[in-house]
């Protein structure tokens, strides 16, 4: 259940064309991204994708401008991005530290290329997880890089993901890997922004999330999940200095734990794992020792997404509380619907209500953003 409430034809309807007075974003001159997809054509020159200011200072002046799109997993960041990308020419870059592997895309819940239609993404399924973990500090390089590749085109860059870390290490001006912000000691100038931000907070009533983030634990499993980790299992991995990397995923050491009870069966030859989910098995004691595990580690995998989900709004709130200016959009309400409707049905009337209370006032902002 991954909200991505898209028109068919990746053009704004007719309520979100009405909130934006620019021009036509494509014309026959489109521009292309370097990687070979279609990006956005340059956008109209009544705006600049750095920021003006009436400061004296040159820096003050360039600063380039970055939507940021805020909120906790599963709450519609990655759909809102493409949402607004269909009004504004953008690039998307993601800032989930899981997403930024390659592999475990349905573990991870990355967008899909259909999903993105089309739109530019950065820093997403890029890094090989076998070259070791991504640290704040690297993120904070690889994404000044995509920013500043993005302005140059012309581009609005829309950093959008879950990892409040990596947005705090990428956004601020003064960095320092050796201080944890979110520890309650950190000082005001490590908070100081080294962008023109506009912050896009999607929030989600927490009664609502936890449930939807545990029906979206089994569509994930109905996708696919279970069989991708068991072809990620790797039994003679100790991991003796710890998790890193992809390998903290959620999902990840849950199912370990039951792979280390009831191993994948292995295809002759092939190394792949046994696609049998414990339920299609026989009712013998083995098979009932298999499925209480496999409830187990659904089980731990839900309660550890809805921890994670706690934390992330924790951070953010902290945030709002040390002076960055998020403006909270509440989507509870199709979340609400997206759960009472039925599989294929309502599908209209949810996505009228995204647009009504979260993609058209985040037009109205960040037009407004792009104006100033």
């Amino acid at each position: 259940m991954k909200l991505l409430f898209l028109n068919p034809s990746h053009s704004p309807s007719p309520n979100l064309k009405s909130l934006c007075s620019f021009p036509p974003l494509f014309t026959p001159n489109n521009h292309h991204h370097p990687n070979g997809s279609s990006a956005h054509p340059r956008p109209p020159a009544r705006w600049s994708p750095v920021a003006s200011s009436s400061s004296s200072s040159a820096a003050t002046r360039r600063r380039a401008k970055v939507v940021v799109i805020m909120g906790a997993t599963g709450c519609g960041k990655s759909g809102l991005s493409i949402d607004l990308a269909s009004v504004f020419p953008s690039e998307v870059i993601n800032s989930d530290k899981m997403q930024v592997y390659r592999g475990l895309d349905i573990t991870t819940n990355k967008i899909t290329p259909a999903e993105r239609r089309g739109v530019p993404h950065h820093l997403l399924g890029s890094f090989d997880p076998d070259d070791g973990e991504m640290s704040p500090s690297m993120f904070r390089s690889l994404g000044q890089s995509a920013i500043s590749g993005i302005a140059s085109r012309g581009n609005l860059p829309l950093l959008a993901g879950g990892s409040n870390s990596f947005i705090h290490a990428l956004l601020v001006e003064r960095f320092d890997p050796e201080v944890d912000v979110f520890g309650g000691l950190t000082s005001p100038a490590s908070l100081e922004l080294r962008y023109n931000c506009c912050f896009l907070w999607v929030d989600v009533s927490p009664p609502v999330l936890e449930e939807y983030l545990s029906k979206r634990v089994d569509d994930m499993l109905d996708m696919g999940m279970f069989e991708e980790l068991a072809r990620y299992y790797d039994p003679g991995r100790t991991d003796p200095g710890g998790r890193t990397g992809l390998r903290k995923a959620i999902g990840v050491p849950e199912f370990d734990c039951y792979f280390k009870k009831h191993p994948p069966q292995r295809w002759a030859g092939q190394g792949q794992g046994d696609a049998r989910r414990p339920e299609e098995g026989r009712e013998g004691d083995d098979d009932r020792a298999r499925e209480g595990a496999y409830e187990e580690a659904v089980w731990e995998i839900k309660e550890n997404t809805r921890q994670l989900a706690k934390r992330q709004i924790e951070k953010i709130e902290w945030l709002r509380e040390c002076g960055w200016e998020l403006r909270k959009l509440d989507a509870t309400e199709t979340f609400r619907l997206a759960m009472a409707t039925d599989e294929g049905g309502g599908g209209g009337r949810r996505r009228d209500v995204w647009e009504r209370q979260v993609v058209g006032p985040s037009v109205k902002i960040v037009k407004r953003f792009l104006q100033e």
